[in-house]
């Protein structure tokens, strides 16, 4: 590949979120020179207009959709209206007036909330659609389906006579620079940060979880989702297309390895230092089982994560104890 790649247009939607951030990094860590961002206060992504009037006159070359309105649990449960309106407002704005400016590369990040909530384990990409999804982030697992089949149509419909090579990448659990730490709508990596840290500081001689401490995640680091977003935007139209199918589409990005909610628990006390007492509520709801990732075609294709759950998990609470 020759440098002349190096100077196309690129626009990161979201760029100052999780993953946004890290896939500027990252970009900006290959080389690339020409990145095109900006502020929710700039360019809101709900409205078209203001959407259509940026790609008539940006003319990006490649979008990177990392933008989204995020949250955990209690997040999803309070503000269902906006999770959906948001998010479906968001992608169909950015895809469609990529497509009318003539952008023929697009990425599309995706949730693994997309799979159904009793869905085999580990999920594969032929998952979809196959069963009810979790009620708790429906809206929100809803929207991000909308987007995988908004770049699946459009390369259908406009693939041949336009060239339109829309993609998406299906990521498990990230966590990471730039996380949510806030107390109540932040995932539980950042949220057991947060706890672990404070019961530290005001030496609490305990912290209680909720659940039994038996569910298994999976987690990934936020740089290795950057880093494999930006791999499978590189690969090959050929490959890609050989690796996936006209209806489905996305490709699954995991770290191939899942941890009770117990030895996440432990792992994150380490990592901050503290010293006292983790107990378990099992009066507390525990949520699915297990939520695990199949990336198997990922990993066919040349890409596995490289960042490790303990360093990460450290990378992360530096990055915490900065903002905080």
């Amino acid at each position: 590949m020759s440098t002349n790649h190096l100077y196309q247009k690129i626009y990161i939607a979201g760029h100052r979120g999780m993953v946004g951030s890290a896939i500027v990094r990252e970009l900006r860590s290959k080389g690339y020179l020409n990145l095109v961002v900006r502020t929710h206060e700039e360019l809101d992504l709900t409205n078209q207009a203001a959407v259509q009037l940026f790609f008539e006159t940006e003319k990006p070359d490649q979008v990177y959709l990392a933008a989204a309105k995020v949250g955990g649990i209690h997040a999803n449960n309070t503000y269902p209206a906006e999770f959906i309106y948001q998010n479906l407002m968001i992608q169909s704005n950015v895809i469609h007036h990529a497509f009318r400016s003539g952008v023929k590369k697009l990425l599309f990040l995706g949730s693994s909330c997309i799979y159904p909530k009793e869905a085999p384990q580990p999920m594969g990409e032929d998952a979809l659609l196959t069963g009810k999804l979790e009620s708790t982030n429906e809206p929100y697992a809803i929207a991000k389906i909308a987007g995988i089949k908004m770049c699946e149509s459009y390369n259908r419909q406009y693939g041949d006579s336009h060239g339109v090579d829309y993609r998406s990448v299906m990521p498990t659990n990230l966590y990471g620079p730039e996380d949510n730490y806030h107390p109540e709508n932040s995932h539980v990596i950042p949220a057991l940060i947060r706890r672990f840290h404070e019961a530290k500081i005001t030496n609490s001689p305990e912290v209680m979880i909720w659940g039994t401490g038996t569910p298994r995640r999976e987690f990934l680091y936020v740089d290795d989702m950057a880093a494999a977003s930006i791999f499978v935007m590189e690969l090959d139209k050929k490959i890609y297309d050989a690796s996936t199918k006209p209806m489905q589409g996305h490709i699954n990005v995991g770290y191939w390895e899942d941890i009770t909610i117990t030895q996440l628990a432990l792992a994150i006390s380490n990592v901050v230092g503290y010293q006292g007492k983790i107990s378990f509520n099992s009066d507390k709801p525990d949520g699915a089982p297990q939520k695990w990732m199949n990336s198997n075609l990922l990993k066919k294709l040349g890409w596995v994560a490289k960042v490790d759950i303990m360093n990460g998990l450290a990378k992360a609470y530096k990055d915490f104890l900065k903002i905080n």
